[in-house]
């Protein structure tokens, strides 16, 4: 299992809104959390589950700029970079009056070498 504790991500070929959005990732077991917030999320959180494979469920909810108030739900497979980072393709669900479903793609931030984590796990 891939350890997504004190990872963060950020969207790769997003819209405006998107882009500046950084993702802060926790997990204890299988249990996955997180908060996001940037471009034109002012806060956004997850909650789901990791499985023993690295993929990711979860369901997500974000207030933006504008006052919307948005959820839904995302399935998240993992792969590794040349770089050791990890990238999530994300097929994600949004519910409600402006439901949508799509593909979305998240990169590891690389904060300089941190030995947090062991670079050495296959996320895929």
């Amino acid at each position: 299992m891939i350890d997504y504790d004190g990872r963060r991500f950020r969207p790769v070929g997003a819209d405006h809104g998107e882009s500046g959005r950084v993702a802060h990732y926790r997990q204890r077991g299988n249990l996955l959390w997180g908060e996001f917030s940037g471009g034109d999320a002012r806060r956004g959180t997850l909650t789901g589950l990791c499985g023993p494979d690295g993929e990711l469920e979860f369901a997500y909810c974000v207030v933006l700029g504008d006052g919307r108030v948005v959820s839904g739900r995302c399935q998240s497979t993992p792969a590794t970079l040349p770089d050791g980072r990890i990238r999530l393709v994300e097929h994600w669900e949004r519910y409600g009056p402006h439901a949508d479903s799509g593909v979305s793609y998240l990169e590891e931030i690389d904060d300089g070498g941190s030995a947090d984590h062991d670079r050495g796990k296959d996320a895929r």
